[in-house]
């Protein structure tokens, strides 16, 4: 048990930077998983501990109370016997009655004895559980920390990749320049013809109008002058 509660007193007061930092240097969390996995296993280990002696902690208060009664009862019988002049029976009740006195303070004492180390296993579990998740905690940190750090690896990467193009000489530069030139040229050669297009067809037809204006008003007149003759 000795053994076994210094180990549990080892991860208890465990330092939470240093195993963070340790995991930072090593740039992974398995200095963390193995905490948390020695912190389970112990936490286990401390539960088993704690039920065994907890029920023991109920024996032997169920022992003592069964013989602290008993020893109390005998105590009256005595005085009972006493006054009835039966003195050989109160001599043996009252050697009895030491037997199981001295009986219940044995397990008054492992009763008293035993709840301390029960109360101690359930502090200890308590105090590795809270370091436990704390650990815990901190690895989800830890993990989103060295995503990110592996992220900007990458992008650094893919930096460095996107710089390069400006090293792209002049000559392609230009050559793709002009391009993009070229076709902005033929759209707009395309929308130049189309409006010209347009234009020469409402021409064409508002002078289609006017024409056909100049002859309706020589109909009229005509018209006016034939009937005046």
């Amino acid at each position: 048990m000795a053994s076994f509660l210094e180990k549990v007193r080892t991860l208890i007061t465990a330092n939470l930077h240093s195993i963070v930092d340790s995991a930072l240097e090593a740039n992974s969390p398995k200095v963390m998983d193995e905490y948390i996995r020695q912190a389970e296993k112990n936490l286990e280990a401390l539960e088993d501990s704690a039920a065994t002696i907890g029920g023991n902690v109920k024996t032997m208060k169920r022992k003592y109370e069964e013989l602290a009664s008993a020893a109390e009862k005998l105590d009256r019988d005595i005085d009972a016997l006493l006054l009835k002049g039966k003195d050989d029976l109160a001599g043996a009740a009252q050697s009895e009655h030491n037997m199981k006195q001295q009986l219940a303070q044995e397990y008054y004492e492992q009763w008293q004895e035993q709840e301390k180390q029960y109360q101690l296993l359930l502090t200890m579990r308590r105090q590795l559980e809270g370091k436990m998740n704390a650990i815990k905690q901190e690895r989800e940190q830890l993990s989103a920390l060295l995503e990110l750090a592996e992220a900007k690896k990458i992008a650094t990467k893919t930096i460095k990749g996107l710089d390069g193009l400006a090293n792209i000489g002049d000559d392609q530069i230009r050559g793709m320049a002009d391009k993009i030139r070229n076709n902005l040229d033929r759209e707009d050669a395309r929308l130049e013809m189309a409006t010209q297009n347009l234009s020469e067809q409402i021409d064409e037809a508002v002078r289609g109008s006017e024409i056909d204006m100049q002859l309706e008003e020589r109909r009229k007149r005509l018209g006016k002058a034939n009937g005046g003759e």
